[in-house]
């Protein structure tokens, strides 16, 4: 990493030339979430190749922000944080708070990548709102140029989620459709279920009960508690 010459004796400026390089913050927030794993890290990031998250998380463990634990026996890596980058929380959290009332929802979720939003999916669904059973959702997205515009969830009893590409072979309880932006607005509290489908930006069939409730058991960002929340605009999908 090349050092600036920003020409000012400001913390500020020091902390901005280890932390501005791209992706370094998104990385440090994917391992504030829980991630650990290269893979999982850099699936949790999202358009990130991995020679450039090797060289981000070297970098970081030279700033001592991170520390890289190999299990010997098994020959597994694992990413930890230091006391330092555990230090970096309030600034992460002030800097999304920030976000959420000062950037439009949709400026702030146009260029988000779908592939990685739906991974992450899978930790959004309060199961304790949802029936004591297998429940099938199906996730359709009319974004243009997708790679993929439709996902299916597969909720089990006792299972983590799964989200899939391919038709799980499993009856649909409810099916979704809607784009990214709505359904992106909803976890982060810029908008509810029921102003989506009142404004025809989201649809939803299948089990009544499943579509009544839908706002229970999707689990909204503690950011949406964020004062002057900026709410999604009413323009049409």
């Amino acid at each position: 990493m090349t050092s600036k010459p920003y020409g000012l004796v400001c913390p500020i400026t020091h902390a901005c030339d280890i932390l501005e390089p791209r992706w370094t913050m998104p990385i440090l927030s994917e391992m504030w979430a829980g991630a650990t794993r290269f893979n999982d890290i850099r699936r949790g990031v999202g358009n990130i190749s991995p020679a450039l998250l090797s060289r981000r998380l070297k970098e970081l463990e030279l700033h001592g922000l991170i520390e890289r634990v190999e299990d010997p026996a098994s020959g597994n890596v694992d990413y930890i944080r230091t006391d330092r980058a555990v230090a970096l929380e309030p600034a992460l959290n002030a800097l999304a708070l920030w976000a959420q009332s000062n950037i439009a929802a949709r400026q702030a979720l146009l260029d988000a990548d779908l592939s990685t939003f739906m991974w992450k999916m899978r930790n959004y669904f309060l199961r304790d709102q949802l029936p004591d059973r297998q429940v099938v959702i199906r996730f359709h997205f009319t974004d243009p140029d997708l790679a993929y515009d439709t996902y299916w969830a597969l909720l089990r009893p006792g299972q983590p989620v799964e989200m899939c590409t391919d038709i799980p072979g499993f009856d649909v309880d409810l099916y979704v459709e809607t784009s990214k932006i709505s359904l992106a607005s909803i976890l982060l509290g810029r908008t509810t279920v029921s102003r989506e489908t009142d404004a025809e930006r989201m649809y939803l069939s299948g089990d009544a009960m499943l579509a009544k409730t839908m706002q229970r058991w999707i689990f909204v960002s503690g950011y949406a508690k964020a004062d002057g929340l900026m709410m999604l605009d009413d323009t049409p999908n």
